[in-house]
């Protein structure tokens, strides 16, 4: 009798590996019903990773959406699944104890079935902790085995991992191969011991199509036990996401396996609504490169899912590059030149940061350092010069435990830093914080909302969530989007150069978000890219610059980024304002980019007479803070 395997549809994940956003509840749960009378599918992956901050960003509310999204699912008995990151729950950095227990149980309770834990370090301690929170919280707990292709990184290692956290009590193992870099013999090898060894473990195959190993792979895992495997779907697999169902469904059909059939009317019908999501306005933040396959990624081995990511950095850092190189008369970089840098960078130092596995949000900080070297070595500065907070974290045992060793490069810099290496576990760093997220809801008049979930959302995404309640996210969504859009307006009839200059549509308009007016700048051209949304019933406070006496010196502090700046980096902690003391060393505030926070430090004292708003978007080498 042919042995039966079951299919995933990873709706979720095939959205963040082409880029930026996801598509509204509204349109998740009109695209639910086709999927289910495609008839194939065992599972779908519904939320979980960066799906929550996406739906934020966009001024939307993620409670709603995987409230939603998930009940029709649940009615028909097809399992939905979400990707969680262990220590660090839905977000990108480490979150505190009680709030990973909250998570479980809201997801749980909003639909979703199977928790995918994985920790980006592969560090036991982390998983553990995940797998007991989601069974307590009533849901399936899913081990993920973060694979990635290193001399560490064997058959062996991977096994004894499986072995441990099933042991621990993990209902299920996922083979999680986020760069689609594992070889198809390994990966094969490690699952048909898996199951020789635990032959009642549900063993999931999740593999990125990226440089051209998932097909085979498949196959293999398929003839050595694997019970589901995951599939994209067109408009959106391939490239950086997955491999194809039909690909998938044909070649296991003709390997001898038994899967249901797949309704091609219903299956039109789910490809020509995603499709519409994509023109409607989710193009606009996908890159075209991100539809292709690449073997040059077998090399840095950087995962699909940040690939999306990386293109858009990749574009934004160019920008601002090549505005320094023109400025000292040197030729600019083609996007090519940078990415090609920025891969053998990604090779020269993932081994000097202790093969972290390369996959959210390790894999985003091994980029973001390499990147961050690419360009301070191309202004003549040195290699490690800008490391950003939560890559020091990872490399300081913060966040768990690097698999390999430390580069004494980096030992000797942490050493001149003061910075201290943690042994213990991790969990431990991260004290509870519900009571006082409870308290600031209560300030301000919020509702915890269903099962705590407005609770939980503000704790594990505090900036997000607030920008979202006041109106700014959705504002400066819209502003950015209109940006976007707006080139393509530029009618036809023009004149080639006045088409060329005139702007295509008003620099400023107004944008209404619950009644709420936003006045919105927008840019166009070379200008910069980013969107101010300011309330105009209330204005966002500036810092007066203070009047320097006439022999006093000003020294600016210019941010080396673009992106958006922060005065704090914690709701508990204590920004600084105009009139403060600092001394050489100590940190202005945060550039967040590139999904990272980068702590901004002062090389000398002084007095700051002029600081730059909480929130303001910057560009690169545009003043912070001005010392007296």
């Amino acid at each position: 009798m042919p042995q039966e395997i079951r299919l995933c549809l990873l709706y979720r994940d095939m959205w963040q590996s082409a880029g930026k956003y996801m598509p509204r509840h509204d349109q998740l749960t009109q695209v639910a019903q086709p999927i289910i009378d495609m008839g194939c599918f065992a599972r779908v992956e519904t939320n979980g990773g960066g799906f929550e901050q996406i739906q934020l960003l966009s001024g939307h509310n993620p409670n709603q959406a995987v409230r939603e999204w998930c009940a029709p699912f649940n009615k028909v008995g097809i399992q939905t699944q979400m990707l969680e990151r262990g220590l660090n729950g839905i977000r990108m950095n480490p979150v505190p104890r009680d709030v990973r227990k909250l998570m479980f149980q809201v997801k749980k309770k909003q639909g979703t079935d199977i928790a995918r834990s994985f920790d980006g370090l592969n560090d036991v301690r982390n998983i553990k902790d995940s797998i007991t929170y989601a069974k307590a919280g009533g849901m399936i707990a899913q081990a993920a085995l973060s694979v990635t292709h290193s001399p560490l990184h064997t058959v062996d290692y991977y096994h004894k991992l499986a072995t441990e956290l099933i042991e621990h009590g993990a209902d299920e193992i996922a083979i999680k191969d986020m760069a689609g870099v594992g070889r198809p013999a390994s990966t094969g090898e490690l699952v048909r011991r898996i199951k020789k060894d635990f032959p009642n473990i549900l063993v999931q195959y999740h593999g990125h199509s990226g440089p051209g190993f998932s097909v085979a792979t498949t196959l293999e895992v398929a003839r050595a036990g694997a019970d589901i495997i995951d599939v994209s779907m067109e408009p959106l697999s391939w490239g950086t996401a997955h491999a194809d169902l039909l690909t998938v469904h044909a070649m296991l059909l003709d390997a001898g396996f038994s899967l249901p059939d797949i309704n091609m009317k219903a299956y039109m019908e789910v490809r020509s609504l995603t499709q519409s999501f994509i023109d409607e306005w989710l193009g606009y933040y996908i890159s075209d490169s991100n539809r292709l396959m690449n073997s040059m990624l077998i090399g840095p081995g950087l995962p699909g899912g940040m690939m999306g990511s990386l293109m858009a950095d990749l574009e934004s850092n160019l920008s601002g590059l090549n505005k320094w190189l023109e400025k000292r008369g040197e030729a600019p970089l083609t996007q090519d030149d940078l990415l090609i840098r920025l891969f053998n960078e990604v090779e020269h130092i993932w081994p000097q940061m202790g093969y972290p596995p390369l996959v959210t949000p390790y894999s985003q900080y091994v980029k973001n350092v390499a990147m961050m070297n690419v360009l301070q070595m191309i202004k003549g500065r040195e290699r490690w010069s800008m490391i950003d907070d939560n890559t020091w974290d990872m490399l300081l045992g913060k966040s768990g435990k690097v698999p390999g060793k430390i580069h004494q490069d980096l030992l000797d810099l942490a050493k001149s830093q003061g910075r201290e290496f943690y042994d213990e576990h991790p969990q431990d760093l991260y004290p509870d914080a519900l009571d006082e997220f409870r308290a600031e809801m209560k300030e301000k008049g919020w509702e915890a909302g269903q099962d705590e979930e407005e609770l939980m959302e503000l704790a594990m995404h505090p900036q997000q969530y607030r920008r979202f309640r006041s109106g700014e996210a959705k504002a400066e969504f819209l502003a950015d989007l209109a940006g976007k859009k707006a080139p393509k307006e530029v009618p036809a009839s023009l004149p080639q150069a006045q088409a060329a200059t005139a702007p295509a549509s008003p620099r400023s308009l107004t944008v209404k978000v619950n009644g709420q007016p936003y006045k919105v700048e927008i840019a166009y051209g070379d200008e910069s890219s980013s969107t101010v949304a300011n309330p105009i019933a209330a204005p966002a406070a500036v810092a007066t610059p203070v009047p320097l006496p006439g022999n006093a010196a000003a020294y600016d502090i210019l941010t080396p980024l673009e992106g958006k700046f922060y005065l704090t980096r914690e709701t508990s902690d204590t920004p600084l304002k105009v009139g403060d003391k600092v001394k050489k060393g100590d940190t202005i505030g945060y550039v967040e980019a590139m999904k990272v926070f980068n702590a901004i430090v002062t090389d000398r004292e002084g007095v700051i007479v002029s600081l730059k708003p909480n929130g303001t978007s910057v560009e690169e080498d545009d003043i912070l803070a001005t010392l007296q």
